[in-house]
């Protein structure tokens, strides 16, 4: 990426993915990167923000970074723990709170005549989330904010480009919080505003024709947006050295495997079916822990993405539709101290026989950013407002072992209830929907016989890029008639319940 232009460094906070979504909303650039771990071309960002975190400055071995490279030399925001640390280890005082501060607040002093505040006016509403505050400011330290609560709810040091607020501004509830991100970034940082899906894809692809060259690349085509933007991107830069591969785990939904490589006719790209199908259920053969399937699968898909690379000549690079969502919340952000969520199929390198190197064209960003550059690429709508679809497909929406007779159940519901999605109106007011087979059977009639069969989840959730997500209400009609359909139409099934379940605290998919 050329556009070095700002630094998040992450203390652990569970918000500070959110700081990237908003500062990416004004577009402008940013990564996130361990407060521990500067990157080495830090010195190219033009500004700097620190994140809260669980840790409180009291404590014994509190995360403690070094910024002589940064402070004092670039526009630097420091949020929530960030604002504390710059005040305890400069001269400043924290300590414990009298009262408990989270949740909404509202500012009952604004310095009026700061351009960091510009546009935010007392009684604001802000974010507070912190047991520790900040009882006197560091050396040099200017109030510029306070609500009933926090004195020093915002301050700046004089002489440098150095603000510290004791709220979150990337969440939702502080209604200001954008402009205050704006303010910093644009107005006293002077980041330009020029990450859009355009520049995006013209960068990228010019990066790609740079690094690849001449050599031949095998791309994992899933038929979801992800991949297939990337192998646009990568088509663009590289066209007939592009080879495409969309594999059948033998866990898609009902007729997807046809379904898909129909569905890439026409766009130009050099597509492969490969039916592997056996050999995946053959490497889940009796596992039901959620984390060693998500491993089974991504060895066997790179098993085979190894055999097919094989078969073609001077192939060097295995492309991956990986997204920064996958790459947070597998990873903890290249090793940080957020927590580990899950494991993504598609994440984490290649093992030491496969000899491909790896290029992700969209690792760095979100999935509603991924929507906007395949749409500047020209991309269909209706493919690109396809609901996301798991890397390990119905592996992670069967609860326990899978079995071959368990997978064609879960196509014929899951295949009801998306199907019913699109005749209803309601599958473009979804971000994302499915159904769950889980591990339980219930006590059932049917034609006056007791029935003793499988149980179903529903599962429609609303969100922009799959950090956060709420359950959408669908009508209550249509759930009835789903739930009728699915127990009248698929065998082995007697009961059907929907997931009314937001992330947090659940993540979307059930495993």
């Amino acid at each position: 990426m050329q556009q070095h232009n700002v630094l998040i460094l992450d203390f652990g906070s569970q918000y500070t993915q959110l700081i990237a979504r908003r500062v990416r909303e004004l577009n402008i650039y940013c990564e996130i990167h361990p407060y521990n771990k500067l990157p080495k071309n830090s010195n190219e960002f033009k500004a700097v923000i620190l994140s809260g975190s669980p840790s409180s400055v009291r404590s014994e071995d509190p995360p403690h970074p070094d910024l002589s490279e940064i402070r004092g030399k670039k526009p630097l925001l420091a949020v929530c723990y960030g604002a504390q640390y710059l005040a305890h280890f400069s001269g400043g005082l924290v300590g414990q709170s009298n009262t408990r501060e989270y949740g909404r607040a509202n500012l009952s002093f604004v310095k009026n005549d700061e351009v960091f505040l510009e546009g935010i006016a007392i009684g604001s509403q802000v974010w507070m989330s912190h047991s520790d505050t900040i009882k006197e400011l560091p050396t040099g330290g200017l109030r510029l904010a306070s609500t009933h609560d926090v004195e020093n709810a915002a301050y700046k040091i004089e002489g440098e480009d150095t603000y510290a607020i004791q709220f979150h501004p990337e969440v939702y509830h502080s209604t200001d919080g954008k402009q205050l991100l704006e303010n910093f970034l644009v107005k006293i940082a002077g980041v330009a505003q020029t990450f859009t899906p355009d520049s995006f894809a013209e960068t990228t692809i010019r990066d790609i024709k740079a690094k690849v060259g001449e050599d031949k690349v095998v791309l994992g085509l899933s038929g979801g947006v992800d991949s297939t933007v990337a192998a646009v991107l990568l088509h663009k830069a590289i066209g007939s050295n592009l080879h495409c591969i969309f594999v059948n785990n033998g866990l898609l939904r009902k007729n997807e495997f046809t379904d898909v490589l129909k569905q890439y006719e026409g766009m130009g790209l050099n597509v492969k079916g490969v039916d592997a199908s056996e050999r995946f259920m053959k490497a889940l053969a009796g596992l039901s822990d959620p984390e060693e399937k998500r491993k089974a699968i991504g060895n066997a898909f790179i098993e085979v993405f190894d055999a097919e690379a094989n078969q073609i000549t001077d192939a060097k690079w295995l492309a991956q539709g990986t997204i920064y969502p996958d790459v947070i919340e597998s990873v903890s952000v290249n090793g940080g101290p957020s927590a580990t969520i899950k494991s993504h199929h598609n994440v984490g390198g290649l093992p030491d026989f496969m000899k491909l190197k790896i290029v992700e064209p969209l690792r760095m960003i979100f999935k509603d950013e991924v929507r906007r550059v395949g749409a500047s690429l020209g991309i269909d709508k209706e493919l690109l407002g396809r609901h996301p679809f798991p890397g390990p497909g119905l592996a992670i929406r069967i609860l326990g072992d899978i079995t071959p007779e368990k997978v064609a159940i879960l196509q014929e519901v899951d295949a009801v209830f998306i199907n019913g999605l699109k005749d209803s109106g309601l599958y473009d007011k979804v971000w994302q929907a499915g159904a769950i087979l889980l591990p339980v059977n219930s006590v059932g009639v049917m034609g006056d016989e007791r029935t003793y069969e499988k149980v179903v989840a529903l599962r429609a959730v609303e969100s922009t890029d799959g950090m956060t997500a709420d359950w959408v209400n669908l009508p209550y009609e249509f759930l009835q008639k789903t739930s009728n359909d699915i127990i009248n139409k698929v065998k082995g099934v007697n009961r059907v319940v929907y997931d009314i379940s937001s992330k947090p605290p659940a993540t979307i998919e059930w495993e």
